[in-house]
This record gives C-alpha cells, structure tokens and sequence, in this order.
C-alpha cells in the first residue's frame, strides 16, 4: 500500500523525497560526531559513516 503511493508520485517528487531524506540522515550523522573536528575531518567521518569506506585522496 505504501510502495503503490510513492509510486503514483511523479518522479521529480520521489527524487526529492530520496535528497530530503538524503539531507536528513547527514545531519543525524553530523550530529552524533564528536564535537570541535574540523570541517574537513566532519566530512572524512560523515564519507566514513555513509560509504563505511575512507576517502583515498591522490598524492
């Protein structure tokens, strides 16, 4: 019954359901990190968290 709802909106509205609920859970992770990282190490654990994988960064 739910599936058949969602699917009867077009899909720009699915779309932007999925970023919302996309932003959402960034910011619970956000939230539940410890406080004072830098903004670049806030975004090393939220990639971390989201992707369980590290950034591998090119020298």
């Amino acid at each position: 019954m739910v599936r058949e709802k969602l699917m009867a909106l077009s899909g720009e509205v699915r779309f932007i359901m999925g970023a919302q609920m996309f932003d959402s859970a960034c910011e619970m992770v956000k939230a539940s990190l410890p406080p004072g990282l830098s903004e670049t190490e806030q975004r090393r654990q939220l990639f971390k968290r989201l992707y369980r994988k590290e950034i591998e960064i090119a020298d």
